[in-house]
């Protein structure tokens, strides 16, 4: 890119959202915050946001933090280091700033607005804010010429939902040119799209600001005791300012395949919708394939082997580097790095984390299992939940019985116990 190009360029700086606690998804977030949970075979929940925003060409992030962060530290540490030779190109994380009002973020504009300072110093044009905790693929820069194309002052990532399922969204009312002009939190009865009367626009939580328009409102926040972006700052702005909703259903990201889900979203806050979007990523044709080199998504720089598979029946597995199975059958599942499954174990629709050794003979079925955990041998899961229950796992309404994180010393392959797993 010529310098020239770069000063014609508007400059966008990200904040990315990333304090949730995700308490409907624990016992996995009961040592982790939810960004920082793992998902699929290989990556963790920010892996996709950060993803989107890096392959959009929007290289100034700040990652806001503040539920039991340091698995998430520790993994953009490792991970995410885009350049050191320019100062625009990075992703920082960044804790509440304790001031003298507060040593926590009240919420979503609160975060942001205690780091203004932050934003003042690039001088950006544009201000994207998005959240941490969703699965899915967008290209930003498509948000960002619609928002300039309506001479918006503030745009709202839109997704739309068919109206019987519209109650478990806030619902975003526009008008025929998709300028704001209501806000709804989880209607029984919602206002349709303009152009589909069978659908609702969802709003994805995900915001694009001009910088000025921002500032001030997190100022005139701030003096309002306001601390919430959905539920106060933008609603209030919808009133006297150009606030527009963007249909992600129009975002057309490259490499996408003719069999994947168009507008693939998923907001994994729960641990069946968890397990569900799992279940999206495995098959021929996923739902949500993984495989896109013209839009990767990002994740740890791990050094460790590939996976060997001896004397075992696999049918629709994927499986993480260094993992080991001998002799076992497993089958809709997704095995993640340094797993051991031993002969005879039967594993089938699960979803088995980091550094974890199934034991010979053992059965699970409908299982999350947690990164460092031992299932015994001759072990069953998933088939009696009231035995399930009774051994300390928590079992989900739709029946998926989820293993908390183990020791966190432990690592399936190092034999010896005297070293953990390969650097991620």
């Amino acid at each position: 890119m010529t310098l020239e190009r770069r000063r014609r360029e508007k400059k966008v700086v990200a904040f990315v959202m990333a304090g949730g606690e995700g308490s409907r998804l624990r016992p996995l977030t009961t040592d982790r915050c939810k960004p920082a949970v793992p998902f699929g075979s290989r990556y963790r929940i920010v892996d996709f946001v950060l993803s989107n925003l890096t392959n959009s060409d929007i290289r100034s992030i700040y990652v806001l933090v503040q539920y039991r962060p340091q698995s998430l530290i520790e993994h953009v540490r490792k991970a995410w280091t885009v350049s050191s030779l320019f100062s625009d190109q990075f992703v920082t994380v960044v804790p509440p700033q304790m001031t003298k009002t507060s040593t926590v973020f009240g919420g979503t504009a609160d975060a942001v607005y205690q780091s203004l300072d932050l934003m003042n110093m690039h001088r950006p044009d544009m201000v994207v804010i998005f959240g941490a905790d969703h699965i899915y693929r967008m290209d930003v820069r498509q948000m960002v010429r619609f928002h300039c194309e309506h001479d918006a002052e503030a745009t709202v990532a839109a997704l739309p939902v068919p109206l019987n399922q519209a109650s478990s969204f806030g619902i975003i009312e526009t008008d025929a040119r998709n300028r704001i002009i209501g806000f709804d939190e989880k209607p029984k009865v919602a206002k349709p799209m303009p152009d589909d009367p069978d659908h609702a626009y969802a709003s994805m939580g995900n915001y694009l600001f001009n910088a000025d328009v921002l500032r001030e409102a997190l100022e005139e926040a701030h003096r309002r005791g306001e601390t919430d972006f959905g539920r106060h700052v933008l609603p209030r702005l919808a009133q006297t300012r150009g606030v527009y909703a963007y249909n992600f259903a129009t975002n057309e990201v490259p490499g996408t395949k003719d069999y994947e889900e168009r507008a693939y979203w998923r907001d994994v806050g729960t641990l069946d919708t968890y397990f569900d979007a799992h279940l999206d990523v495995l098959g021929l044709e996923p739902r949500f394939d993984a495989f896109n080199p013209q839009w990767p998504i990002y994740s740890s720089h791990y050094q460790g082997p590939t996976a060997r598979v001896l004397r075992a029946e696999l049918d629709n597995v994927l499986l993480g580097a260094a993992t080991v199975v001998t002799g076992a059958k497993i089958r809709n599942s997704i095995l993640r790095r340094e797993v051991v499954v031993e002969p005879g174990a039967e594993i089938e629709d699960s979803v088995i984390m980091d550094y974890v050794c199934i034991g010979a003979g053992a059965k699970l079925r409908r299982v999350i299992v947690d990164r460092h955990n031992v299932v015994a041998r001759g072990a069953r899961l998933g088939y009696d939940h009231d035995a399930d229950r009774a051994a300390g796992y928590h079992v989900t309404e739709g029946g998926v019985v989820v293993a908390p994180l183990g020791d966190v010393r432990y690592y399936a392959r190092e034999a010896s116990r005297h070293g953990g797993g390969y650097s991620e």
